[in-house]
């Protein structure tokens, strides 16, 4: 009487239908899948670090509207330099800070803060949810005047060679708060801006407009 083994050899899988695959050679995949699956996640969480990294240092800016004509034109779009304003007060790295010297009394900035001729970002008064973009003209504590569309800073005519569009309005002269700048924007008579009454908090100012990139023709630092 003949016999035989149905036993399956130890180490040897026999799927219906198919090659017998090793134990071992299973066991060797494992490791390699979780390594992967471990690449891939450190790789998505260096990404997203880069990513937030950046954005707290630049961001990008559309230009809308034509109150920075003939410096920026709507469509235009800008990065704007944020850690150019970064002020520092409270925090471990205020030893690093410094006023500015038009602010004595003013924050810590870490890179001294904005200046007079900076075109710069920030939110627009009266809780509006846009950013507005103007060049600063007057400093805190400084007093500011327009007539006959010149700017006077403490009593002084402001040099001002980008302007081709002059303001057709008069501004009666006014004492800067501390802590406040005075911005106007390049194309004067079509600009909502200080004139009308409000100034620019410190904390409201987002950056610096950088560099312009795009349209192509554009590309290049922007001028301040």
């Amino acid at each position: 009487m003949s016999s035989y083994d149905d036993s399956v050899p130890t180490g040897v899988a026999s799927p219906a239908g198919g090659p017998s695959v090793d134990a071992p050679e299973q066991e060797r995949e494992q490791p390699r899948l979780r390594a992967a699956l471990v690449e891939i996640v450190q790789t998505v969480l260096l990404t997203l670090l880069i990513f937030f990294a950046v954005r707290s240092v630049v961001q990008n800016f559309r230009v809308e509207g034509a109150s920075m004509e003939a410096t920026l034109h709507t469509g235009e779009y800008l990065l704007i330099n944020k850690a150019l304003y970064f002020h520092v007060d409270g925090t471990p790295l205020a030893f690093l800070g410094h006023h500015n010297p038009a602010d004595p009394e003013g924050p810590l900035w870490l890179f001294g803060g904005p200046l007079r001729g900076d075109i710069v970002v920030f939110e627009a008064p009266g809780g509006n949810d846009r950013d507005f973009i103007k060049r600063v003209v007057g400093l805190p504590g400084e007093t500011v005047e327009v007539k006959h569309g010149v700017v006077y800073i403490n009593g002084k005519e402001l040099d001002e060679p980008y302007l081709v569009h002059h303001a057709t309005y008069d501004f009666e002269e006014r004492t800067i708060p501390e802590g406040n700048y005075f911005v106007l924007g390049d194309n004067r008579p079509n600009s909502s801006d200080s004139h009308l009454g409000w100034f620019v908090p410190t904390d409201t100012i987002i950056g610096k407009a950088w560099l312009s990139y795009w349209p192509p023709a554009s590309w290049g630092p922007v001028t301040h």
